[in-house]
C-alpha cells in the first residue's frame, strides 16, 4: 500500500511539473503552477508572531488572497510545527445549530484535512465525529485537543479559513471563549500555540452580531487577539518579481518594472485586481503572439476588467446596497470630494475599511484604488436615474462633435458643458454647485467616452477645492483640475499646480474647470500659456 501511494504521488508530481504556469484568479495560488508574487517574507514575519505564541486574526476583504497566504503558510511552518488547517466553509450552517452537531462537524473535518493524527486521538475523534453520543458539549472536545497538543511532538497551531461563515451563532461564540480560556491558562497547560483565524469580518466583534435584541457585552470572546500587522497588498517589486518569472517562459520583451508600476498605479496592488489584470494581457490580449505587455496592454486590460462582471464587483455593489452608510461615504468621497478623517469608531468608515473600498493615508479615507473608483463611479453615474437626467442624454447626443480622428476635443467639451450648464443650472445656488457640479460634468462627460475611455481621480490631490481628473482615451491622458472658484491668486496658484502635473504626467497641454459662485463671473473657455505648458480654463 505504500508503495502504490508513492507511484501515485511520483505520478501527481510528473503531471503538476507538465502544466504550464498561469495567472490564476480562481481559489488559492499554487507555485508548481500559477505565477505569483513571493511570500516567504511575509511567511517569516507570521511565524515570528506564532513563534512569541501570539492568537490574531487576518481580516482582509474577499479575494486578498487569504486562502493562498494560509496554504502557504501550513506548508512553512510543517517543519516547526503540527499544523491543523480548516475551511468553515466545510461546515454547514445546520452544524453549528448546538454544541453536538458542532462537535461532530468540527472532528470530521480535522479527519479529513489531517492524516498525521495519533491513533487515541483519532480514536477519539472518530467517535465524536459519528454523532451517536448524545448530550456532547464543547469541553468534550476541547479535552480532546488539549490532550493532542500535550503529546505531540511539535507544537500545534490551529488555522481556520472562512471563519465568517460562523460568525452569526451563538455556539461559535463559546467556542472562542473556549480557545480564549485555555490561551489565558497556557503557562499552567499545553494548549494551541498559536490560533489562526482568517475572513473578511473581524471576530473580534462578533459578540455584537448575535442576539440584536439583547444588551450587547462589550468584551469580546477573541479579545486576546494581537493585531495583525503585515501588508497583505502587493509591492511593485512584488509584481516585478512575478512578472520576471513570467518573462523567463515567454521572453516578451517587456520592460518589467514599467508595466509592474503601471499595474500599481491602478491596483494600489490589490492581489486579485493585479492577478486579473496579468491574466487578461496574458490570455486575451497577447493570445498567441509573443510580443505584448505594453503600456496601452495595460491600459486595454484596465477598460476589459472594468467592464467584467466578476464575484469581486458583484461583493462590492451588494455591500453598497446593504449598508446605506457605506454608501454615503463613498458618494461623498466620488463627488463631493470630501476630506474625510479616519475615524475607527465610524461606523460607515469601519465596515467600508473592512470590505476594502477605501484605504487610509496620513489620518484621511481614501477609494481604496483607481479600479474601484473608475467602477464606483460607472456603478452611480450609469444607473438608470442618472443617465435620465438631461445634463447625461445632452453629452450623448453631442458625442459626435467632441471626436476627431480618435482623440477628444477637450476644447469643445468644456465649451459645450460651460453653455449647457450655465443655461440649465445658472441659477442654482452655491450649497448646489459644491455638491453636484462635479458630478454634472462627469455625467456630461460619460456617454461621451463610455465604451471607449475611462476617466479616475487622482487621490493626492483630492479634497474640498479641487479635483484632478484624468481621462484615458485611446492611449492618450488629459489631465483636468475641477476646482471651485476663490479669486485671482488661487487660481494662479492651480495653474501652477496643474503645471507641475502635466509635466509629471509628461503631457504639455492641460485643461482647468472652475466653478464661480460669483455673480459677475464671466463665463467662457480660453486658453492660459504657462511656460512650455498650454491650459485651457472653463469657467461655469
Amino acid at each position: 500500500m505504500y508503495v502504490q501511494s508513492s507511484i501515485q504521488l511520483l505520478l501527481t508530481i510528473r503531471r503538476v511539473a507538465e502544466l504550464k504556469k498561469f495567472f490564476n484568479v480562481n481559489g488559492s495560488c499554487n507555485p508548481q503552477i500559477h505565477y505569483m508574487i513571493d511570500l516567504s517574507e511575509r511567511l517569516s514575519e507570521i511565524k515570528k508572531m506564532i513563534d512569541a505564541g501570539e492568537y490574531f486574526t487576518i481580516n482582509r476583504a474577499r479575494q486578498y488572497g487569504k486562502t493562498t497566504l494560509l496554504a502557504a503558510l501550513a506548508e512553512y511552518l510543517k517543519s516547526d510545527y503540527k499544523v491543523i488547517s480548516l475551511d468553515f466553509q466545510t461546515i454547514s450552517y445546520g452544524d453549528f445549530e448546538n454544541e453536538e452537531k458542532f462537535v461532530a462537524a468540527f472532528s470530521n473535518e480535522i479527519l479529513i484535512s489531517e492524516y498525521d493524527i495519533p491513533e487515541d486521538i483519532r480514536s477519539t475523534l472518530l467517535h465524536l465525529a459519528d454523532g451517536k453520543e448524545r448530550n456532547v458539549t464543547l469541553s468534550v472536545l476541547f479535552r480532546t485537543l488539549l490532550q493532542w497538543c500535550r503529546i505531540s511532538e511539535k507544537p500545534l497551531v490551529l488555522i481556520i479559513d472562512e471563519v465568517d461563515t460562523a460568525t452569526n451563532n451563538q455556539v461559535f461564540v463559546d467556542f472562542l471563549a473556549q480557545l480564549r480560556a485555555y490561551y489565558l491558562r497556557r503557562m499552567q497547560m499545553p494548549t494551541f500555540r498559536s490560533v489562526i483565524l482568517a475572513g473578511v469580518y473581524d471576530v473580534r466583534n462578533v459578540k455584537s452580531k448575535i442576539r440584536p435584541e439583547e444588551n450587547h457585552r462589550t468584551n469580546s470572546p477573541w479579545n486576546i487577539a494581537a493585531k495583525f500587522k503585515i501588508d497583505m497588498n502587493f509591492s511593485v517589486d512584488d509584481i516585478s518579481g512575478m512578472l520576471n518569472e513570467y518573462e523567463q517562459d515567454y521572453q516578451t520583451g517587456m520592460d518589467v518594472v514599467e508595466i509592474a508600476e503601471m499595474i500599481y498605479s491602478y491596483t494600489s496592488g490589490y492581489p486579485y485586481l493585479v492577478s486579473c489584470l496579468c491574466k487578461m494581457i496574458d490570455e486575451d490580449i497577447k493570445g498567441e503572439s509573443k510580443t505584448a505587455w505594453s503600456k496601452q496592454d495595460v491600459l486595454t486590460a484596465v477598460k476589459m476588467l472594468l467592464n467584467d462582471k466578476n464575484p469581486l464587483f458583484e461583493s462590492l455593489i451588494g455591500k453598497l446596497n446593504e449598508y446605506p452608510g457605506v454608501k454615503n461615504l463613498i458618494y461623498r468621497l466620488l463627488f463631493r470630494g470630501e476630506n474625510i478623517g479616519y475615524n475607527p469608531d465610524d461606523s460607515g468608515i469601519d465596515m467600508a475599511e473592512m470590505f476594502g473600498f477605501i484605504k487610509v493615508r496620513n489620518g484621511n479615507v481614501y477609494i481604496a484604488n483607481r479600479i474601484f473608483e473608475t467602477r464606483l463611479y460607472n456603478m452611480f453615474l450609469m444607473s438608470t436615474d442618472e443617465q435620465e437626467k438631461d445634463v447625461y442624454r445632452e453629452g450623448a447626443r453631442l458625442k459626435n462633435q467632441f471626436i476627431h480622428d480618435g482623440a477628444l476635443d477637450m476644447w469643445r467639451i468644456l465649451e459645450k458643458f460651460v453653455e449647457y450648464f450655465d443655461d440649465i443650472y445658472g441659477d442654482r445656488d452655491e450649497k448646489f454647485l459644491e455638491a453636484d457640479g462635479r458630478r454634472y460634468f462627469m455625467l456630461f462627460l460619460k456617454p461621451i467616452i463610455n465604451g471607449t475611455g475611462n476617466y479616475y481621480i487622482e487621490a493626492r490631490t483630492r479634497n474640498n477645492e479641487q479635483t484632478d481628473m484624468i481621462i484615458d482615451y485611446l492611449g492618450q491622458q488629459y489631465i483636468i483640475e475641477m476646482k471651485i472658484w476663490h479669486g485671482n491668486a488661487y487660481n494662479e496658484r492651480g495653474e501652477k499646480q496643474l503645471s507641475d502635473y502635466l509635466e509629471y504626467y509628461h503631457v504639455d497641454k492641460g485643461y482647468m474647470l472652475s466653478f464661480n459662485f460669483n455673480k459677475n463671473k464671466k463665463i467662457g473657455v480660453k486658453e492660459v500659456v504657462l511656460g512650455e505648458k498650454l491650459l485651457i480654463e472653463a469657467v461655469v
